[in-house]
């Protein structure tokens, strides 16, 4: 697997951004556990540790005074990658009418309106239509966006995903579709449900272009979406698989025994943020004083 071994390509404060990034939404979803079992947070709670160099990466390739984003229920990363307050996602976890939904979305319903961030949406691959929707509007209106749609692996067989990608490409829509493949819905192995290992084919019924990403390496994220978009832009619907895994299990109820003590330790090897910071130091990009410096005012 790539680890980030082109930083030296990238401004020194863009990677500090995305580290940053990372660390914020690892520190956040830390927080967020511990509050969760602490009984202040209530309802649904799936976190987002070890997925980071998703969100961040693919939105940092776009420019949310025009570009949308529209995700599924494990939304905490994407929002804090939308620029969203950590405070106003916290307190509508808690339930508060400080809240980003004023207390009554939850975790699995984060929005920004102003920040181009269209949810947190809870109905597995539900809301794949309304991004292609969202996608049709800046078409219509002929604006120069183009919106993500995320979703998990668990989704990519819902009829609805297949016909939203089918419209998409019959009418040339600007919408890239992001595969986030956990390696598990739930607590099934993809595997053992996908007739194909590698999902990115799903989009091929459909003649839209799709490509298979190391999803625990950011810069690696970013060249992909930032060549997506562009494809998109110009009304060709791009389907990426980005392959990642989710250090916790479902949801804060999943004790997530379906899975090996090595398998994790494995993945724990190819940490987002661990990647970048080894390449960064590597290439005297950060300093490990810098490093601890930008996790404290994370925490």
């Amino acid at each position: 697997m790539r680890n980030a071994s082109h930083v030296d390509q990238f401004e020194k404060e863009f990677l500090l951004k995305l580290l940053r990034e990372m660390l914020l939404i690892r520190r956040f979803e830390e927080k967020a556990a511990q509050m969760y079992g602490l009984q202040k947070i209530g309802g649904f709670c799936h976190l987002y540790i070890g997925q980071e160099a998703i969100a961040v990466g693919s939105i940092a390739a776009l420019d949310l005074s025009k570009d949308y984003v529209l995700t599924a229920y494990r939304d905490h990363g994407h929002a804090l990658a939308c620029g969203m307050e950590a405070n106003v996602i916290m307190a509508e976890l808690y339930g508060k009418a400080t809240g980003c939904s004023r207390g009554k979305g939850g975790s699995m319903h984060l929005f920004d309106v102003e920040r181009h961030m269209y949810g947190g949406h809870g109905i597995v691959g539900g809301h794949v239509p309304l991004a292609t929707g969202v996608a049709f509007k800046i078409q219509y209106n002929e604006e120069d966006g183009v919106i993500l749609c995320y979703f998990g692996d668990g989704a990519i067989h819902q009829g609805a995903v297949h016909e939203s990608m089918n419209l998409a490409a019959i009418w040339n829509l600007p919408i890239v579709f992001i595969c986030e493949n956990n390696q598990y819905g739930m607590g099934t192995d993809y595997r053992r449900v996908s007739a194909v290992d590698d999902l990115s084919q799903t989009s091929c019924a459909y003649d839209i272009p799709s490509k298979q990403i190391n999803g625990m390496d950011v810069i690696e994220v970013f060249d992909a979406v930032i060549e997506a978009a562009a494809q998109a832009r110009k009304g060709q619907p791009v389907f990426l698989e980005i392959k990642t895994y989710r250090y916790k299990g479902h949801s804060m109820s999943d004790p997530a025994k379906y899975r090996t003590r090595e398998e994790l330790d494995q993945y724990r090897q190819q940490d987002p943020i661990l990647v970048l910071k080894q390449a960064m130091l590597e290439k005297d990009l950060l300093t490990d004083e810098v490093y601890a410096e930008i996790d404290a005012e994370c925490r």
